[in-house]
């Protein structure tokens, strides 16, 4: 199978295009992942529920990359209750709402250092700045953008320069996982469980979850953390796409969500990114 034209491009700068598909049209951005304690902090104004938004980002940011691996519950033994997302800092309840025993206390330490590592090892980054993604609805925009000197928040990235002498619009090609269409969420969610699109669903909730974390969006973070009703359609996805006896009780735990609840949940969340979305083309 032949590469795309820009593959080698981007394996060498560590930067990825990106397109997401919004009410509001199709755009492309760039995004890349770096070591959190390497980049600048984001020109955002955070003064108020920083200790909120850094304790929930610290559970998104650890469920993305660890793929929630350690969660091993039984999925048709956990009754979404309806709740708020469940605050961090009470893990005990949180593992019970997933049907698990509370760590002995003299293992939380080493499990608390584990998590905040973890939010050390790697974060998103987005072509944007100052809390905006930008979006371009052509690919000969976005390379002409990145070409210019123009300020944003990956111009910090060592890799950039390179970047920005060798792009074309020619090498913009999104692998398919790097496409999002967030303008059809709502309306498969509305159609019931039997519809749902999983892979669409998995990579609307891996986009928001990195643009909440990146672009400091509390609203988002706290709405797709651990215990929320959208994190739980999030882990009976992925498990229903995993097969085995896990996807048979993942896809009957599917099948008693109410679409209603989580299509309003995630046309929220779309309407917050649609918000911090800055057009450039």
């Amino acid at each position: 199978m032949a590469q795309p034209a820009g593959s080698g491009l981007w394996q060498d700068v560590q930067i990825a295009p990106v397109e997401v598909a919004l009410p509001d049209g199709v755009g492309y951005t760039l995004r890349a992942y770096r070591l959190s304690t390497s980049l600048e902090p984001p020109e955002i104004d955070t003064s108020a529920g920083d200790d909120s938004y850094d304790a929930a980002a610290a559970t998104v940011l650890a469920q993305r990359r660890r793929g929630k691996e350690d969660v091993e519950e039984e999925v048709d033994d956990y009754e979404d209750e309806g709740g708020e997302p469940i605050p961090v800092d009470f893990r005990d309840s949180a593992l019970a709402a997933e049907g698990l025993e509370p760590a002995d206390d003299e293992d939380e330490p080493e499990e608390i250092a584990d998590e905040d590592e973890v939010v050390e090892e790697e974060g998103p980054i987005f072509l944007g700045r100052r809390g905006k993604v930008y979006l371009f609805r052509s690919t000969e925009k976005l390379a002409e953008f990145v070409r210019s000197d123009a300020e944003h928040d990956l111009a910090q990235l060592d890799s950039w320069p390179e970047l920005s002498k060798r792009i074309t619009a020619a090498d913009i090609e999104p692998d398919e996982e790097d496409q999002y269409e967030l303008d059809l969420v709502v309306q498969n969610l509305r159609g019931g469980p039997e519809t749902w699109d999983h892979a669409l669903l998995i990579r609307a909730g891996e986009l928001a979850r990195d643009l909440g974390y990146a672009l400091r969006m509390e609203a988002i973070v706290a709405s797709l953390s651990a215990g929320s009703p959208l994190d739980d359609l999030d882990e009976a996805l992925r498990a229903a796409e995993s097969g085995g006896p896990k996807a048979f009780f993942a896809k009957r735990k599917l099948r008693k969500m109410g679409e209603q609840q989580v299509a309003i949940g995630w046309r929220t969340i779309i309407g917050k990114i649609s918000a911090a979305v800055d057009w450039r083309d």
